[in-house]
């Protein structure tokens, strides 16, 4: 569910991507796995988070390897 009240999320923003990535999946996916997700899958997930605002064409390869980054240290901080 889209909240209304939220900010708008764009490729620039990996934390907060990583973050919803993260809620998305919890732990189906560590730290290995994360670095093995196709830059293909990525993109139609991070389309698919609520509030996301950006485009498939204003996706980069660093945009993509930040999340990933990211979505690694978001995974990390929530091992107990």
């Amino acid at each position: 569910m889209q909240d209304k009240f939220a900010l708008p999320i764009y490729w620039s923003d990996h934390e907060d991507i990583a973050q919803e990535l993260y809620e998305k999946f919890g732990d189906d996916f560590n730290e290995a796995k994360i670095y093995r997700i196709r830059f293909t899958e990525l993109i139609d997930w991070v389309l698919t988070l609520p509030n996301f605002k950006g485009k498939r064409e204003e996706s980069t390869e660093g945009h993509l390897e930040q999340i990933q980054s990211a979505w690694v240290y978001e995974w990390r901080d929530n091992q107990d």
